[in-house]
């Protein structure tokens, strides 16, 4: 099951999504109603945790989902042309939004760094404020004025939380998961605020990290997809293009840290809560290697094998 939101007729509704088709939940229950003669408790409202694993009404989520792909073309509910709706963030309060990074050795090394062994390690977590950076499928990421000549992108599979706890279990952390996403990372690698500056020791990881908040720097979506869908999220496929050329394609299998790891190692000394996003790193193919930044005009489209493609245009802030 995908779901997506949507703006439609002026307010924004859950959805079933498809690469061809988005259905509004509460449209489709009403065909199912017509041709069943059985009512499903539906909330209209948009929130699509909801109707994801750990949610209240996943149930009846998953049977009016199941029911749909089941219905002939003449049965099934009219749906609205993917290509001609708004399509919004799908989980665009999430009160934590936390990144990876270093989490695919081939991207450390193609950095000049040594990928360490995950014994030898552990991950490295960061944020992103999420009101400012989640950005809409489809919609503009804006390069900054304040530095426009070193953005990049970072293509990651995104990890939505269900049900919340601390000290989660590696065993058991899947079953915490809502459901998956894309993210695309949008990086600035050369950011120096006041060139003048004294140097200090810091100076180095504070840049690294101002250049991950960027406005609109965290484009995400198309959808999510059901946690019950993907029962192994180290098996997914990863494609990043620039301009339909391929710079990202890689596997979830190459992580260094496994999603039910990540979950467990945050869960350490952080209370997860439902809707929280975890950003689980990027692979090898990042444009910094080649010094291949984007520019206004440029197109990206991010994509996952059993999620979607997350379309990004850039322009100038």
């Amino acid at each position: 099951m995908r779901l997506c939101r949507i703006e439609h007729q002026g307010t924004s509704v859950a959805a079933f999504y498809s690469e061809d088709f988005v259905t509004p939940l509460t449209v489709a229950a009403a065909a199912y109603t017509e041709v069943t003669g059985t009512s499903l408790e539906l909330s209209d409202k948009d929130d699509l945790l909801a109707f994801l694993p750990g949610g209240p009404q996943v149930e009846t989520a998953t049977t009016l989902a199941n029911w749909l792909s089941e219905q002939s073309e003449s049965n099934a509910p009219s749906g609205l042309a993917t290509a001609d709706v708004e399509l919004l963030v799908p989980n665009p309060e999430p009160n934590k939004l936390f990144l990876l990074a270093g989490n695919y050795a081939a991207h450390i090394e193609e950095g000049g760094g040594i990928a360490a062994e995950r014994a030898e390690t552990f991950p490295y977590v960061f944020m992103k404020p999420p009101t400012t950076t989640l950005t809409n499928p489809g919609a503009p990421v804006q390069i900054p004025s304040v530095s426009p000549d070193s953005i990049d992108w970072e293509l990651e599979l995104g990890v939505i939380i269900g049900k919340g706890g601390k000290h989660i279990t590696e065993t058991d952390a899947l079953s915490h998961v809502a459901g998956y996403t894309v993210i695309n990372d949008i990086s600035d690698r050369k950011f120096r605020p006041n060139p003048n500056r004294k140097e200090r020791s810091k100076d180095s990881f504070f840049d690294w990290l101002h250049g991950k908040w960027h406005d609109t720097g965290c484009p995400c979506g198309p959808c999510i997809t059901s946690a019950a869908a993907i029962s192994d999220p180290q098996s997914l496929e990863l494609q990043l293009t620039l301009n339909d050329e391929i710079r990202q394609d890689a596997s979830t299998a190459q992580q260094i840290f496994p999603v039910a790891a990540v979950i467990e190692f945050i869960s350490s000394f952080v209370t997860l809560e439902p809707g929280d996003m975890i950003s689980t790193g990027t692979p090898s193919g990042v444009g910094s290697t080649t010094g291949t930044f984007v520019k206004p005009g440029d197109v990206l489209k991010a994509s996952i094998s059993s999620i979607g493609t997350l379309v990004s245009p850039l322009i100038a802030e």
